[in-house]
């Protein structure tokens, strides 16, 4: 069996192709290592999201983008945003608005992707740090959490609107 498992890389903005680049380094040599395990390899492919998205295509998630990460076996999420965005839709008249977020983007690909949970494990880098815990000394030692963040709607997939907003 020779199966290819096709991945969709979305390095996104900031620190997201360094930390996206060297995920896919570890992944490649896994699977030239482990290619008759898996039955089969994986392949990679970069699509802009995000604030580069919004610079290279005028939104940031481009059908293109949106599409690739539907038929992919997986998708690599780098970081998304930064201070540079939004920017005003006219530079001469900023009074003309904002044009789009690159949060935007995320929200509207969870939601294509129906994604409704963020699993984010958590463990103490430090012993150090097991001191400042709200739960006990011996509660926290060795143990490792698992926190699960619900995204099906509400508040967070709501229309942004900024305080004081008319």
């Amino acid at each position: 069996m020779n199966n290819q498992y096709n991945i969709a890389v979305i390095p996104g903005d900031g620190i997201g192709p360094e930390v996206t680049k060297e995920a896919v380094k570890v992944l490649k040599k896994v699977s030239e290592m482990r290619a008759k395990a898996m039955g089969g390899s994986l392949h990679f492919a970069e699509y802009d999201f995000g604030g580069i998205a919004i610079d290279n295509h005028g939104s940031p998630l481009p059908s293109s983008t949106l599409e690739a990460c539907k038929s992919a076996s997986a998708v690599i999420l780098g970081a998304v945003g930064g201070p540079q965005w939004p920017r005003p839709l006219d530079a001469s008249n900023p009074s003309k608005g904002l044009g789009p977020r690159p949060e935007q983007g995320l929200l509207d690909l969870r939601k294509a992707l129906n994604l409704y949970a963020n699993l984010r494990p958590m463990s103490f880098a430090s012993d150090s740090f097991l001191k400042s815990s709200p739960l006990k000394y011996d509660v926290v030692t060795g143990s490792e959490f698992m926190m699960i963040r619900e995204l099906i709607g509400g508040v967070y997939f709501g229309k942004r609107q900024e305080e004081n907003a008319a």
